[in-house]
């Protein structure tokens, strides 16, 4: 790159240049011809300058931007809108296609980048709404301060822009020029601010577990149902706060009661008919205003199977939603670590990207003052200013989603003018969004909504066949008739969450974080908290309904009004905890606390506490007798894999008989297993495959087709009695049943809880299974897990061969970085020069190194800690971070997967911070200057 530049590249010109450039890079990447320098110089001409100069008409003085080995850039202003621009620009450098993709997103408009495909997902988004909804946000409810930093953001980001070709921001655009010209707009502070509602959809909560339960009642008995969604288990895993932590008398913020007494002065937010749902009238027959007869059920059936299919294609950019995603985050007190001040942790679990969803940087004010009070670093989003997870120069922070139900799916009788409540008709309110479609052409939709919201169900085709039978009137033309599906969710109410992100990163104190998370509404998020006097803390923000009636666990009837929401639990009366006597902190999606001990209903469906009850056993023995904890202790407890479920099922396994000498083999793999899942693991391999197996014969083959799609599918040697192994004898081809849905067993803590009990029950109806042409039925416990080894026995033979000293886990549990775009959806050949990978990983489901896998689908890693972090707090030169992929979204550059393999071997990288620290570390310095 040139040392020294004062304006950026001048425009190309023309299709022709931008076909040109495709091809070159091709040719280049994929070595089939000539033509090296051109396709490198054309590659090199999107990367960013990172020395020298570049002159910036929105400045207002001098900005130092300082990046290290790894590309991470750390910039210094001398005051706070400079600050934001600067870091609007220098994202723009690194990811700006990256926030190109996330804001027509958000907007509805991937039509207008990759075309017909994506009309349905738009169609989709705009029912929701994100972009008119953050709108709203910008235009009524955001402060003064936050609307200044998020223009001074954008002005940053387009002074990047400037004069510049799309081909020479990314070579991603080069692609799109294949089918359409593409001009790329000037960024708006609105585009930063639709971002959180796209992290909110992904940590939506539990709007599938609603769909999925009432989907069962098809085939499952109310009985059956409560065995596959078990209670939380509080007496075996410990809820993230002890006690209520509300002052009874005033609800007002008491640092001594932190552990202290329980209360709170809300309203009750426990409903009556808490747990059982039933008067919904959904799939049961019976309630109020339900419609018993069958008619009633199959409308509501095809509805909600319909919905499923949309909600399943919607989060293809985001990555699965489910019980198996979450996050690790935990604190320890100075007085249990070996530096004396307090430690924090935290690797939140997201869908793999390629680039990963965060951007490590810091943001400082050369002199901090009251002008100028930002010296911040940490993970943020491309497209969004300020810090979302990181330290300031006094406290430290960490986030988990807290798991709250804050969406509820409402079942709507509805006719040609409107939608029923309590016996009269109300008019819906409409709107027509137009949908433009690259290369040309477009698409209108009607949106209508209810009183509970959007009419989600409108967006399936399938729900054309909806009604026909529905004891309720016609509907509009194009549309469903019968019944309706409105979804009713927090982040459609405008809010005020981007303030939080500026309040997180300028408090001082723990009465100032907390003022600053009653910002944080959407999405709900755990907050862990420590600073440099000692402190450590915790509190449980966001906006969460309160229900008049019902719980939340399936959907209501919209046109019965006593189960609309009737408002919010007041932040005063949320959980915190402020210097617990234990000492330390854990919050990995577990339960928030003991309903008992707390009034209001935060949710029926958290994550079951497998993650977070190892952190906390952990933590207990590292401190037992006097023990310290050290920061490399922390990061090793970041990466402990061992498996909760194999505990309780490999004790059973190794007791059956197996005659087989084949699936013997495998069988004693087990014996002596520590029940760790380390990449090289034959053990591992085995065990999981078992697990596999068993809730497939136990639970998968026998729910109802509505919750069934089809998954992966593998050449598996018949499991014949006789016959050696390595005999030649032809494979089969099976498929799984679905690899999405959480009511199909994933693999996860819900179902480590399913199976619990269950493994004391030898007899119950669970374990039976019906035969097949080379398997006997099972009626027992031990039966089945018989058939379940075998199974897994010839599974992995097909997969792994058939020697089993050479099984790995890492072989079959393997992570692919795929370009969220074109690396997924585009040609082949441009799929390969854009991912990356395979790594062969360990981890598991459930895991505290929790590298997620769908049982339903396969072994392949489908979440992952997206970053991980180790704060040492007070010595902030001495914490230690990760990325998953790198700094750089350009998928040829240096620092485009450059910390995979470091995040992938459990290791951490140092985190400068200081003055001298940074100036130590750094490689390259670039000037921007007025």
């Amino acid at each position: 790159m040139p040392s020294n530049t004062t304006a950026p590249p001048a425009k190309k010109k023309g299709r022709r240049a931008r076909l040109l450039l495709l091809v070159l890079v091709l040719v280049l990447v994929a070595g089939v011809g000539a033509g090296g320098y051109w396709g490198v110089s054309t590659v090199r001409g999107s990367f960013p300058q990172t020395t020298g100069e570049i002159r910036l008409d929105a400045l207002s003085g001098d900005v130092e931007v300082k990046r290290d080995a790894n590309g991470v850039p750390q910039i210094y202003a001398d005051n706070e809108a400079d600050l934001f621009r600067a870091q609007g620009y220098v994202q723009a450098q690194d990811r700006f296609y990256e926030m190109d993709v996330r804001r027509h997103m958000t907007a509805g408009r991937l039509s207008e980048m990759f075309g017909e495909s994506q009309v349905d997902t738009d169609a989709f988004l705009r029912t929701l709404g994100w972009r008119r909804v953050a709108q709203e946000e910008y235009d009524k409810r955001l402060s003064p301060e936050t609307k200044k930093y998020l223009q001074a953001y954008a002005e940053g980001v387009n002074a990047y822009l400037k004069d510049r070709d799309p081909a020479d921001v990314s070579v991603e655009y080069a692609a799109l020029s294949f089918s359409h010209d593409y001009t790329i707009e000037p960024w708006t502070p609105v585009d930063s601010v639709a971002w959180l509602k796209a992290m909110a959809w992904d940590l939506r909560g539990n709007m599938q577990d609603e769909i999925d339960r009432s989907l069962l009642t098809s085939r499952l008995s109310p009985a059956q149902i409560r065995q596959l969604y078990p209670e939380y288990p509080y007496a075996l895993h410990q809820p993230i706060v002890d006690r209520g932590a509300v002052d009874e008398s005033t609800g007002a913020f008491d640092p001594k009661s932190g552990s202290g007494e329980n209360g709170g002065s809300a309203s009750d937010g426990s409903s009556e008919d808490s747990g059982t749902g039933t008067d919904s009238g959904i799939g049961t027959g019976t309630g109020t205003g339900s419609g018993s007869d069958a008619q009633s059920a199959l409308g509501a059936q095809s509805q909600l199977g319909a919905l499923s299919e949309v909600l399943d294609s919607v989060p293809a950019l985001l990555g699965p939603n489910g019980n198996g995603i979450g996050s690790n985050s935990w604190v320890v007190a100075g007085r249990y670590t070996t530096s004396g001040k307090p430690l924090l942790a935290n690797d939140p679990h997201l869908a793999p990207q390629l680039p990963s969803l965060w951007y490590q940087m810091g943001l400082h004010c050369r002199s901090v003052s009251a002008t100028c009070r930002y010296d911040v670093a940490g993970y943020t989003f491309s497209g969004m200013p300020g810090v979302v997870i990181g330290h300031n120069d006094s406290i430290a922070w960490g986030l988990t989603n807290l798991g709250a139900d804050v969406t509820d799916l409402y079942l709507e009788k509805i006719g040609p003018s409107g939608y029923l409540v309590d016996g009269k008709v109300r008019p819906f309110t409409t709107r027509e969004e137009t949908i433009r479609i690259a290369g040309g052409g477009s698409r209108t939709i009607t949106v209508r909504s209810t009183g509970n919201g959007p009419l989600v169900s409108d967006r399936s085709t399938e729900l054309e066949k909806v009604g026909q039978t529905a004891p309720v009137g016609n509907s509009a033309p194009d549309r469903a008739t019968g019944y309706g599906v409105s979804l009713q969710w927090t982040a459609l109410q405008p809010g005020r969450s981007m303030d939080a992100i500026f309040a997180l990163n300028r408090a001082k104190d723990f009465p100032e974080f907390r003022a600053a998370a009653k910002f944080f509404e959407v999405p709900s998020q755990n907050l862990i908290y420590a600073d440099t006097e000692g402190h450590i803390g915790y509190q449980a923000p966001g906006r969460i309904p309160q229900r008049a009636k019902g719980d939340g666990t399936l959907p209501a009837p919209g046109w019965d009004s006593r189960y609309k929401w009737k408002g919010y639990i007041p932040f005063e009366q949320l959980p915190y905890e402020y210097d617990p006597d234990r000492g330390y902190i854990v919050t990995a999606n577990q339960a928030v606390i003991d309903p008992k001990s707390y009034p209001d209903l935060l949710t029926k469906d958290w994550g079951y506490g497998a993650r977070s009850q190892r952190i906390n056993d952990l933590i207990e023995s590292k401190i037992k007798d006097g023990g310290k904890i050290s920061p490399d202790d922390m990061r090793t407890m970041q990466t402990d894999n061992r498996s909760q479920i194999a505990a309780l099922l490999n004790p059973l396994l190794l007791k059956i008989d197996i005659s087989d000498p084949y699936v013997r083999e495998a069988q004693k793999l087990l014996e002596g297993w520590d029940y760790t899942q380390e990449p090289d693991s034959a053990a591992a391999a085995y065990f999981n495959a078992v697990w596999r197996n068993v809730l497939k014969l136990a639970f998968g083959n026998k729910l109802p087709k509505e919750v069934r799609a089809e998954g992966d599918c593998i050449n598996v040697i018949p499991a014949d009695a006789t016959g050696p192994v390595d005999e030649q004898r032809e494979p089969v081809r099976e498929c799984g049943e679905r690899d999405a849905d959480s009511a199909q067993p994933d693999g996860g803590d819900r179902w480590y809880e399913v199976v619990r009990p269950l493994l004391k029950q030898e007899k119950n109806d669970w374990w039976k299974t019906p035969g097949s042409r080379t398997d006997a039925a099972t009626e027992t416990r031990d039966q089945l897990l018989a058939r379940a080894m075998k199974d897994a026995r010839w599974e992995l033979t097909a997969k792994l061969g058939k020697d089993v000293s050479t099984w790995s886990w890492g072989r079959l549990h393997q992570l692919t970085l795929e370009n969220q775009t074109l690396g997924t959806a585009g040609p082949g050949v441009v799929r390969k020069l854009l991912n990356r990978g395979p790594w062969n990983l360990g981890g598991g489901e459930a895991a505290v190194d929790a590298t997620g896998w769908n049982a339903a689908g396969g072994y392949e890693v489908v979440w992952v800690p997206s970053m991980r972090m180790v704060v040492n707090v007070g010595d902030w030169d001495k914490s230690r971070w990760v990325n998953l992929t790198g700094a750089s979204g350009h998928a040829f550059h240096d620092h485009y997967t450059d910390q995979t393999d470091t995040w992938a071997r459990g290791e951490l990288y140092d985190w400068p911070f200081g003055k001298e620290a940074v100036a130590a570390a750094a490689k390259d310095t670039l000037m921007l200057k007025p």
